[in-house]
């Protein structure tokens, strides 16, 4: 098998040599929740457990989705695909799906912190937001990035979440 680029610099003689955490499907996972949370809260009322379940299962349809892009990606290459290989690469996705856990956990706890509907919208924003800040931030330390690029990672992914946040203020009234 040829080499091939390796995440964290150099190459590596095979795709499993990639490390375990997928810090770009964890950002992702995020960002794409906090749009749900965005579109969701912008048109009115919500019941809390349907957002719950569509934060998971959107996480697990844009999981599938990746896996299945990155494997047809690798067959168009004339690459042998094995099990091993589809288990690695959906394991390699899964952050993705992990990341909607966050923001779908601050939903269904919401009540207990008395919050009405519109409060639980913005808390569960504000978990996607802080998770894909921090998510780019690790990934950008792990990478051995200076100070400067950690910063400038984690302010880019303060702007996209920002981004969203403001759609949804602005949609909403």
């Amino acid at each position: 098998m040829p080499n091939v680029p390796s995440p964290n610099g150099g190459t590596a003689e095979h795709r499993l040599d990639w490390p375990r955490t997928d810090y770009a499907g964890a950002i992702y996972g995020a960002l794409l929740a906090a749009s749900v949370i965005a579109g969701t809260g912008a048109f009115g009322p919500f019941p809390r457990l349907g957002l719950v379940l569509l934060l998971l299962v959107t996480g697990i349809v844009f999981w599938a989705a990746h896996v299945y892009a990155r494997l047809a990606g690798e067959r168009a290459h004339g690459q042998f695909l094995s099990w091993s290989e589809v288990r690695h690469v959906a394991r390699h996705e899964w952050p993705m799906v992990q990341a909607t856990v966050p923001p779908a956990v601050a939903v269904a706890i919401s009540p207990l912190l008395r919050l009405g509907l519109a409060g639980t919208a913005w808390f569960a924003l504000g978990v996607a937001l802080i998770e894909q800040v921090a998510w780019s931030t690790v990934a950008a330390v792990r990478a051995g990035a200076s100070r400067r690029l950690v910063v400038v990672s984690g302010l880019v992914n303060l702007v996209l979440g920002l981004i969203i946040v403001v759609a949804k203020s602005t949609i909403h009234h």
